[in-house]
């Protein structure tokens, strides 16, 4: 059902907005993935270190996030509430990425610390400019319960194909991570940079707001986080996304410790470009699912899918035939493709329940909740596997790591995931819109929108 003029987006639109997010795809992977054994193996800091100076950068996310959401939320411009950030935020962005894999001449591992940390927190605060007003046009480019799914799903399509470029190119240009690969770190850091600022530019350009919600009120800081946290559907909304990534954040950080050290797979870029390619080729299984039943079915059925996947990934002996490893990456690439579209497709629903409440809307500021706590998981899950791997006697480059080691890779890998993700599928059974219950909120609201110009004239 079409509710507005904006309902119905079209092919140019959808490509041009998902473009955008190769650029947070790129170093988001880039991140998870290669940053804390680039702190171990190449800068030589000590895991527990590394993972202690990330989460304590992310503390500032507390305050830097709902406060880039609500000064998004009160922008008005000729380019509308978000898009003016998606220009002038590319060049910093682009410059405090590079500065993150670079290796400073400090013998200290406290002050080395202290580096990581600082950097950190700024790369936070200029990304945050940039990727939170992005994700807050999803709910303002259509207000269609499955178009939202559609434009998700482009999306989503180029942030797995950023992630696999992220996963695979790294390593051509670095080889190994080692002290004397440092100088390939950071040329492929200037490179990943500059690739993930640019197609921004193609969003800007791309897209247009719409115009009509620049009239809406203006809110309050306090009225936004009140809002955020009254929202019923927007807390089981943001639970089941917190839970989701929070489980993928671990598998990222984890899965080249699993796969170099327990399962002693040479061919990691072919693992990893199975595990993507799996992922992008099924992203419209799920809009389909989604459509033929609903998101907060189909998110269950493919979340509880790629659990049952990573208990059967650690299951496994070492060494095991490549063709298997193969197979159960393609599997996990199914999950993979659920947890990129069906978590952001859901969110925007409880937008229209917002501001049937409220009278208002508060997009930045639910996006910014969302990616706090998002940021806040993935800081968690990062502290969490660099000191798991520090007090289990992780040994870097070594030959072969100590059984405690192991085994605490292996639970990073399976059974700590699956829980998060068994929480995310109890919040997704609990979630309370449904396509029928969106499509009458957004009737509801435009002959409430309707007679409120009404009377104004």
């Amino acid at each position: 059902m079409a509710t507005n003029p904006n309902s119905r987006l079209s092919r140019r639109t959808k490509l041009a907005y998902g473009m955008g997010d190769i650029g947070f795809s790129l170093t988001s992977t880039l991140i998870a993935v290669y940053y804390l054994i680039f702190l171990t193996d190449v800068v030589g800091l000590r895991a527990g270190l590394a993972g202690t100076a990330i989460m304590v950068a992310k503390q500032w996310d507390w305050i830097n996030d709902p406060l880039v959401g609500h000064i998004s939320d009160r922008t008005r411009s000729r380019w509308g509430r978000r898009r003016p950030y998606l220009l002038f935020g590319l060049v910093p962005f682009a410059l405090v990425f590079t500065l993150m894999w670079w290796r400073p001449p400090i013998a200290s591992q406290g002050w080395l610390a202290v580096y990581y940390g600082a950097v950190f927190m700024l790369y936070d605060t200029v990304a945050s400019f940039l990727y939170m007003p992005y994700f807050a046009l999803t709910p303002e480019l259509t207000d269609d319960y499955d178009e939202r799914t559609s434009l998700t799903t482009y999306r989503m399509a180029f942030s797995i194909g950023g992630s696999l470029v992220a996963f695979i190119v790294p390593a051509m240009i670095i080889g190994e991570f080692h002290p004397d690969n440092a100088h390939r770190v950071l040329w492929a850091g200037g490179l990943f940079a500059l690739l993930s600022a640019l197609p921004l530019l193609g969003t800007f350009f791309g897209t247009r707001e719409d115009t009509n919600l620049q009239t809406t009120a203006t809110p309050s800081l306090r009225q936004s986080v009140r809002a955020a946290l009254r929202n019923k559907a927007f807390l089981f909304a943001a639970g089941l996304f917190l839970l989701t990534w929070g489980a993928f954040d671990v598998i990222q950080a984890v899965l080249l410790y699993l796969l170099n050290y327990w399962l002693r797979i040479e061919s990691v870029d072919l693992v990893f470009a199975v595990v993507f390619v799996t992922a992008l080729l099924v992203l419209p299984l799920w809009e389909r699912v989604s459509r033929r039943t609903n998101k907060r079915k189909a998110y269950i059925r493919g979340i509880a899918f790629w659990a049952a996947v990573q208990i059967a990934m650690v299951a496994l002996a070492p060494a095991p035939p490549l063709w298997l490893v193969l197979f159960l990456g393609a599997m996990a690439g199914i999950g993979v493709a659920a947890a990129h579209v069906l978590p952001w497709a859901i969110i925007p629903d409880a937008v229209e329940a917002d501001e049937m409440e409220t009278g208002a809307r508060h997009e930045g500021m639910f996006y910014s909740l969302v990616m706090l706590m998002h940021k806040a998981a993935s800081g968690l899950a990062l502290l969490m596997v660099g000191w798991a791997l520090d007090l289990s006697g992780y040994v870097p480059n070594a030959a072969q790591q100590p059984t405690s080691a192991l085994n605490a890779i292996r639970a990073l890998g399976g059974p700590v995931p699956a829980l998060l993700f068994c929480g995310g599928i109890a919040f997704a059974a609990l979630f309370p819109i449904t396509r029928e219950s969106h499509h009458d909120m957004v009737a509801a609201l435009q002959e409430r929108r309707a007679a409120a110009v009404s009377e104004a004239e």
